[in-house]
């Protein structure tokens, strides 16, 4: 007898799903049984991953920091499915900087991606969750856990994630509507040098990963992926309001 996949007949939105953890994730939850409605800025890898997928899902090319395009997101998956049981908060974005050369427009532009946009589609989302008695999982990051210099605006924002996380989880909980997120370390991805880091620098940085990192090494972003499908299934029925590091043990690090 065949197993029941563990998200047949749920309808998953993903964000950021054009590349790294956001492609990883839609590929494996559409092998679980998921219908999947994926979000991405980019139509031509928007659809190279949907290719990659077992079910055919519906893709939406939109800008998070547009409240509209935010708005026709909940729509549209609506429209499309008639609910909504999983909303995967998984784009982000990096910008350089610290506290005395970081650029305002960076740094309005970080916060309306990495935070803002996660509270406006959770917001949206929650009436539809409460419903199917949904759950809500994001992607913030090992900094929203540690400080670190040089990226100031990015590291504020994936703290205000992990808060949100919490509050929200202690909001919805009454109505079984679970809150998560995963708090993930040096992953493999684009992340950074979307972010300005050259080629040279992203190999060294990517390299000081078998010291900054106890199990000595960057992740992958299928274990990032692998991690959001754990939060958002029913194995984790009792778990609402943490932040799970994928991280390889960074958060645990301190210099000596």
């Amino acid at each position: 007898m065949a197993l029941k996949l563990p998200f047949a007949g749920k309808v998953v939105l993903i964000t950021g799903a054009c590349s790294g953890i956001g492609a990883a994730t839609a590929q494996l939850f559409s092998r679980s049984g998921a219908c999947l409605f994926m979000c991405g800025q980019n139509k031509d890898n928007l659809a190279a991953v949907a290719d990659k997928c077992i079910q055919k899902p519906e893709t939406f090319i939109g800008d998070l920091t547009c409240d509209d395009d935010i708005r026709d997101i909940i729509k549209s998956t609506i429209k499309t499915f008639g609910k909504l049981d999983v909303l995967l908060n998984v784009a982000g974005i990096l910008e350089s900087g610290n506290i005395e050369n970081l650029d305002l427009c960076h740094y309005d532009r970080t916060m309306a991606i990495n935070t803002k946009a996660v509270y406006h589609l959770s917001s949206l989302a929650a009436p539809h969750l409460i419903k199917t008695k949904g759950c809500i999982v994001s992607v913030s990051s090992v900094v929203g856990i540690r400080s670190f210099p040089n990226v100031l605006a990015y590291c504020m924002s994936k703290a205000a994630v992990d808060h949100f996380t919490r509050c929200a989880a202690l909001e919805l909980g009454p109505k079984q509507v679970r809150v998560n997120c995963v708090n993930p370390g040096m992953i493999v991805t684009n992340l950074h040098k979307s972010g300005g880091m050259s080629e040279e620098a992203y190999e060294k940085f990517k390299e000081s990963a078998k010291n900054t990192h106890a199990l000595g090494r960057a992740g992958q972003p299928e274990e990032v992926a692998a991690a959001m499908h754990f939060l958002a299934s029913d194995d984790a029925s009792f778990i609402t309001g943490v932040s799970l590091s994928v991280d390889g043990g960074k958060h645990a690090m301190c210099p000596r």
